[in-house]
């Protein structure tokens, strides 16, 4: 028996980092999103990668885990402009983009719906 989850075909790509965003683009995934998480490429990924108590192997852990599960993700630096342009070029294929950057960044990064926006 096939199971058709609400939000199947569904592309997201999402820049986040702890609480909310990873939480809530979790439920995202959980609901059949196609759920692209970008990574920090110059601090090798996402923070929570190195963050304990529990560990699954070398830069794994249990709470990287616990709000990725279900999520692709691709390793990107945001603030050179050959990743800023592989991120554009990979808009192209989502129908949202989201991210739990604090203030002002989404748009110095161009992150922002007056970048990415038709």
């Amino acid at each position: 028996m096939s199971l058709d989850l609400p939000l199947a075909g569904i592309r997201v790509l999402t820049v986040e980092n702890f609480g909310a965003g990873p939480f809530g683009s979790m439920y995202l995934a959980d609901l059949g999103a196609e759920v692209v998480k970008i990574e920090s490429r110059t601090q090798g990924g996402d923070a929570t990668r190195s963050m304990g108590p529990c560990f699954l192997g070398p830069h794994d852990s249990h709470f990287f885990q616990t709000f990725n599960l279900n999520k692709k993700s691709v390793a990107l630096d945001l603030k050179h402009p050959d990743g800023r342009a592989a991120f554009h070029r990979l808009t192209r294929t989502a129908d949202v983009v989201m991210n739990n950057l604090r203030g002002d960044q989404p748009g110095k990064l161009g992150l922002d719906y007056a970048t990415l926006g038709p």
